[in-house]
């Protein structure tokens, strides 16, 4: 008997809206999430990518977690002490965003009018509220991280942490402040890191603008031409540079020339930075507006002239007649002005990368700004040095590279943000001396002259904070059990498309504050698309909500779709037709599942020794097989092909095979031993395969796995299937995959001419005694599973009489004779009649492809789609004429 209390009874389908609830709340109550410091047990620890409170999940977040909670649920079974360490992030521009969009549209006041103190209390009552949604989603969709650990990236423990760090930067050295070229969103009023700008190619216009060159009082007035896209900068320029190699210009290297407009006069210098073969060769510097003309300025002495503010409208500087436009309202008018005075020579189309706001696709202007940055390159050397001596692996390898190119070529971060919500910086200001003060905790007064303090207003960039997520989670900076404990963690699961945002962040800080790697393995996986290859965004409404899924379908099946057929690092599209796929197979396995409970006695002991036959050996041997690839899959992260390999054992072989095979000993004719072998092979198989398929499939799974004999607890702690519980018998398995060929060839035949599954036929079957020593024990099951009456053995070929079927696995023939099956005049009708039409489409077909008119007209898809049927059809003849001649026409 079960050794659980409460035997579960199955009902007829698995009804994943009323069931999946009730089960997780089993796995919650039960404690089955939770992980404690237990010295005598191997930790497995995975960090959970803080999910932002700005909205709900998608279907992107959901694959995230899912591979996540695959691996941790895998683990967990397997003995490990495993922690899934859960959190949300409080994602400071897009958070501060969406909360001042929505009070200005259901209040109609700015987060100015409202004052900083109540607008960052209502981003606080946003975050409870989306956080709230978010665990919901998380839990609906069967995600099984530690939710008592459950951490925010604004806590006040991780907040010491933010602190803490800043200030070690800085007193090593590594922070600095000040006034340098940075990005900045116009929109979003803040400053912008390199890899929060987003660079895509657009169609532009390049303006060909001639510069009057002053000259002596005996020479001709003469004009230096440059190519620029954004002529609204030319009021904010303060110098012209060519090519110091450039012949063309050499001679005006040294000399002034007048900005058009604003006739400013400015010095012509050389600079190798300039690109002699784009536009011609001389380039307009705007050291305020450009980061590598801030560069050119810096090495020539150009001073910046800020043109464009941080609202991206036009200064005083710029003059009278622009000062208050808009940038682009700006261009326009400086192009017209510029045709009016005969000093645009000519316009031409140009495309090039525009850089834009991540998160609001405004696009960015370079300002000089008063910022707060770290200094890289210190940090980028053992951040490289741990990825390139495999401290650090990725999967695919492939991102490593990108990694480390990023790593190579990384600039000094810029860590400040002009915003209210978020870890304001530890620095304080004395507004009476101006001292300024870096501390972990506020001080009450300046440590100089005693003066009042203020804190300065920016706080920092997001990614600063979660950064540190590895670590501060553990309740770093104290020596706390869990950091000896958990950390580091094993395995990062996270997009290709945050490496630079957030994996090299998490690397570089935590070598340098705990001078470990914060993980062993980086996975990563892809993005979901839609089915046709696209982006899922809220502009093209192609979006899917996860909930939406698990409403019609269930989370199993999500789950499912998610994964199967998926590879580490590859983007997917998301196919309904996928999700169908994983209910339908949850479907079959829960009607084997009521199957084998149905066939089982009251009284059933799956522990008393079973007399195990050759089909029983055969499944048992195939469970261990797929146990071991499995395994290997899990290994190496091909969680994909790992639940590809338990699909196709679970619906080929033993569904479809050894439950066939199985049944006619299920019945009280069967001698008792035979009968209890094949239940006790059964229930082995099926409980192997629950396991399995669980990490995957957790609700269903556990439904089915309760109502086994000999279950115990629940599956969520149950030991992961082992091989070695399992016989292996290899040379078993390939005979059997023969019987297969045979079955198959034979049910291939009868379809041919339509004999209706209760129909039993007779065959002959011609093979090398060598096969025959194989099949013949398994004669019953070649009968009972292809539907025959009677076997006739040959060694020889034998005549094949008229009116015969022929069907070829490997060296074995097997013979279907028609006389008495089937009606042979009627089947030999239809054949002809389908030919007829087959050879008649050929002539046509083959008119149509010898028209070049055809040829040369139609859609490239509409000839290779003819071209397809034409040789599909070209076989179809051959085909239908083989059999004809086989009943004897």
């Amino acid at each position: 008997m079960p050794k659980n209390e409460e035997r579960i009874t199955l009902p007829s389908h698995f009804d994943a809206g009323a069931m999946e609830g009730p089960i997780y709340e089993k796995w919650e109550a039960g404690g089955h999430f939770k992980a404690e410091v237990r010295p005598d047990r191997r930790p497995y620890t995975i960090l959970m990518p803080p999910p932002n409170v700005t909205s709900n999940l998608h279907v992107g977040h959901a694959l995230d977690n899912t591979i996540q909670d695959i691996l941790i649920r895998q683990h967990r079974m397997q003995g490990y002490e495993s922690l899934w360490q859960p959190g949300t992030d409080h994602a400071g521009i897009a958070t501060q965003h969406v909360v001042a969009q929505k009070l200005l549209e259901e209040r109609g006041v700015t987060r100015h009018e409202l004052g900083r103190e109540a607008f960052v209390e209502e981003i606080w009552k946003w975050k409870d509220t989306y956080e709230g949604e978010i665990l919901r989603q998380m839990k609906t969709l069967g995600f099984s991280p530690d939710w008592t650990r459950l951490r925010f990236t604004m806590d006040e423990r991780l907040s010491r942490a933010v602190r803490e760090v800043f200030v070690q930067y800085y007193e090593k050295g590594l922070i600095y402040r000040g006034d340098y070229m940075i990005n900045w969103c116009p929109k979003c009023s803040t400053a912008l890191s390199d890899i929060e700008v987003e660079h895509e190619e657009k169609q532009a216009k390049l303006y060909y603008v001639n510069y009057r060159v002053e000259t002596d009082a005996e020479e001709v007035d003469s004009f230096i031409q440059v190519a620029t896209t954004r002529p609204e900068t030319i009021l904010g320029d303060t110098g012209i540079a060519v090519h110091p190699e450039d012949a063309r210009y050499r001679k005006w290297v040294g000399r002034w020339a007048m900005v058009p407009l604003v006739n400013r006069r400015v010095p012509i210098v050389a600079d190798e930075f300039v690109d002699a073969e784009f536009g011609t060769g001389v380039v307009k510097v705007t050291p305020a507006h450009d980061p590598n003309d801030y560069e050119i300025g810096q090495r020539n002495g150009l001073d910046p002239l800020e043109v464009i503010n941080p609202k991206g409208l036009m200064t005083a500087n710029a003059g009278e007649r622009y000062e208050g436009l808009d940038r682009f309202a700006a261009r326009q008018q400086v192009v017209d002005d510029l045709q009016a005075q005969g000093l645009l020579e000519r316009v031409e189309s140009h495309t090039h990368a525009v850089g834009e706001c991540h998160r609001c696709s405004t696009v960015v202007e370079p300002l000089i700004s008063r910022q707060w940055f770290v200094n890289m390159k210190p940090l980028a050397k053992p951040a490289i040095e741990a990825v390139e001596t495999g401290r650090i692996r990725f999967v695919p390898e492939r991102f490593g590279r990108i990694y480390l190119n990023w790593m190579y070529n990384v600039r000094d971060w810029c860590i400040s943000r002009q915003l209210w919500w978020g870890h304001q910086i530890p620095a304080w200001y004395c507004d009476d001396c101006e001292e300024m003060i870096i501390a972990r905790n506020a001080p009450t007064a300046c440590d100089q002259c005693g003066g009042a303090v203020t804190q300065d207003e920016d706080v920092l960039d997001t990614w600063f904070s979660s950064a540190l997520w590895p670590f501060s989670t553990q309740g770093w900076p104290e020596a706390t059990p869990e950091m000896d404990y958990f950390y580091p963690s094993d395995v990062l699961v996270t997009g290709w498309d945050i490496i630079p945002f957030w994996v090299a962040r998490m690397i570089f800080s935590a070598l340098a504050f705990t001078d470990e790697v914060p993980f062993s393995e980086v996975l990563i996986h892809g993005l979901v698309l839609d089915p046709e290859g696209r982006k899922m965004s809220k502009s093209l409404g192609n979006g899917v909500d996860p909930l939406d899924v698990v409403e019609t379908y269930g989370a199993d099946a999500l789950r499912f779709s998610l994964l199967f057929g998926n590879s580490p690092g590859s983007d997917m599209r998301f196919f309904w037709e996928k999700v169908e796929t994983g209910r339908n197979f949850g479907h079959k396995l829960w009607n084997a599942c009521r199957f084998v409970l149905m066939n089982l006695p009251d009284d059933f002991d799956p522990a008393q020794p079973a007399q195990y036959q050759m089909e029983d050996r055969w499944i048992l041997s195939r469970a261990r097989e797929m146990v071991g690839k499995v395994d290997g899959f899990f290994d190496d992260y091909q969680l994909g092909e790992a639940l590809r390999e338990i699909y196709e054992f679970s619906w080929n072989e033993f569904c479809d095979w050894y439950i066939e095979m199985a049944k006619a000993r299920l019945s009280e004719e069967e001698p008792d031993e035979r009968r209890h072998a094949a239940q006790v092979t059964l229930c082995r198989v099926l409980d192997t395969i629950l396991k399995a398929l669980h990490p995957y499939m957790p609700f269903i799974t556990e439904a089915m796995w309760g109502a086994l004999p000999d279950s115990d607890g629940l599956l969520i702690s149950a030991p992961w299937p082992s091989v070695d519980a399992f016989p292996r018998d290899e040379a078993l398995i390939e005979d059997v995959r023969r019987v297969q060929e045979v079955v198959r060839t034979v049910r291939n035949l009868r379809a041919e001419v339509n004999i209706p599954p209760s129909q039993t036929v007779p065959v002959t079957i011609i093979a090398p005694s060598r096969w025959q020593n194989v099949l013949v024990p398994w004669e019953a099951q070649l009968k009972q599973l292809a539907g025959i009456a009677e076997i006739t053995w040959s060694l020889k070929e034998v005549g094949e009489p008229e009116q015969t079927l022929v069907g070829v696995a490997g060296d074995i023939r097997v013979l279907l004779p028609l006389e008495g099956v089937i009606d042979v005049e009627r089947e030999q009708s239809r054949l002809k009649k389908k030919l007829e039409e087959a050879l008649g489409y050929l002539k046509s077909a083959e008119k149509k492809l010898a028209n070049p008119d055809f040829l040369e007209k139609a859609p490239e898809t509409i000839v290779e789609r003819e071209q397809k049927r034409y040789e599909q059809t070209k076989q179809e003849v051959k085909h239908l004429t083989s059999r004809l001649e086989q009943l004897g026409q």
